[in-house]
């Protein structure tokens, strides 16, 4: 059979109402419709993510209802069976005949759709009222390297979109041009009121730099461009930042709650999704990064983190991070009767910092501090006691108080 790259060979119907997916997608589906005038039965093509892109429309083709519902839903229906046809189509250089999987279904044959050794994805037809001949064999491989062609097209195209969007946010977030330079590169409307996003493995899970890591910004860019046309990714590092232009808190963390869970099954790896507050102004970019970033330094640290959160989840965690950072960068910040204190127990053994630590974290209450150290309340309060003669450390002060609990909250581990 004998196809061009026209978008409507003789005898092919236009593609439905709607069905437009961008670039290439009108000769999809005449080039469906070219391969199954041949073969006699309906013709699909497939992605990697078993989406139907494109399908025929002839009127009495041959058609089952395994075919109907990946039409209507746009995806071939899982099945551990099928899945196992796919790996025979993608691993075959030529034409698969498939037996059938259920009594109502007809028998199909099918090609994988390759640029080379790259594979895009599948082309499947339902075999006509006799076995496939040599003339389907050949009209079916020839609509997979025309296919290729125009899939091809539509991903180059696709891609340098997105690559544009992504250099542009990955700007912004360092705070890289105005608001309004901002605004147009990404196709923002007038008045945006962006959230950002930002998505990261944990650091507990069972990949923390392999390939998990390397297929979240390809799985995210995938997952957010099928969900939210608007949305703008970017990878930096070990995150995946996404800005929504508008919609409100609710709204974002409604969709980050679907992203960490798509996402974290398609990876095998468990992740946390931060939101920032909301703004109107995209000059505050950077000021949202480093707000998500605060929040993923806590939740991709814990197990027992939620996988979605803002920063009033995780407030006190960020601040107490914050207060550690800032004792690690001046030192003579550091309480020095504390320090003391702390050498006193190395070198002889004993439990001043615990203890002072525990009776503060009970809010001074002596009986339950001293339960959870498994020692008298008498020893506990004598304990207290010392640290005013051998620290110099006055209890008494609230303000030391709370000097004293910050320090050995952030150090005590050191």
């Amino acid at each position: 059979m004998e196809m061009t790259d026209s978008p409507n060979p003789p005898g092919a119907l236009p593609p439905p109402a709607g069905s437009g997916l961008g670039g290439t997608s009108e000769e999809l589906f005449a080039l469906a419709n070219a391969v199954a005038a041949v073969i006699g039965g309906s013709v699909a093509i497939e992605d990697l993510d078993h989406r139907v892109l494109a399908y025929s429309s002839l009127p009495g083709q041959r058609i089952d209802e395994l075919r109907r519902r990946g039409i209507l839903e746009r995806r071939v229906p899982e099945d551990p069976e099928q899945l196992r046809q796919y790996r025979e189509v993608l691993g075959a250089r030529d034409i698969v005949r498939l037996p059938v999987l259920a009594p109502d279904e007809l028998p199909r044959a099918a090609a994988a759709i390759r640029a080379g050794d790259l594979p895009l994805g599948t082309i499947w037809a339902i075999e006509g009222e006799s076995r496939l001949d040599a003339a389907g064999s050949r009209a079916l491989l020839d609509g997979a390297r025309l296919a290729a062609l125009h899939m091809l097209r539509r991903r180059s195209s696709a891609e340098l979109e997105l690559r544009a969007r992504e250099d542009t946010l990955r700007a912004a977030l360092r705070g890289d041009g105005t608001a309004e330079e901002i605004r147009f590169q990404l196709g923002l409307p007038e008045r945006p009121q962006p959230a950002l996003l930002g998505f990261a493995p944990t650091v507990y899970g069972p990949d923390r730099t392999g390939p998990a890591l390397v297929r979240l910004g390809a799985a995210a860019a995938r997952h957010w461009a099928a969900v939210h046309n608007e949305a703008a990714v970017a990878t930096v590092g070990r995150t995946v930042y996404v800005l929504l232009p508008q919609g409100g808190p609710a709204e974002a963390r409604r969709l980050a709650e679907q992203a960490v869970a798509a996402l974290s099954r398609n990876l095998g790896t468990p992740l946390r999704a931060a939101v920032s507050r909301p703004s109107d102004d995209l000059a505050e970019l950077p000021t949202l990064r480093a707000e998500v970033d605060d929040i993923l330094r806590v939740t991709t640290a814990s197990p027992d983190a939620p996988a979605v959160a803002a920063l009033t989840n995780v407030h006190a965690q960020v601040l107490l991070l914050h207060c550690a950072d800032e004792l690690a960068r001046r030192p003579r910040l550091r309480h020095p009767g504390i320090e003391a204190m702390r050498e006193h127990d190395r070198t002889r053994h004993t439990d001043y910092a615990a203890s002072v630590l525990a009776w503060l974290d009970a809010a001074g209450n002596i009986a339950e501090a001293a339960q959870r150290l498994t020692v008298h309340p008498n020893t506990l309060k004598y304990r207290l006691r010392r640290t005013q003669d051998l620290f110099g450390l006055d209890l008494s002060n609230p303000d030391v108080r709370l000097s004293c609990w910050l320090q050995l909250r952030l150090t005590l581990d050191e």
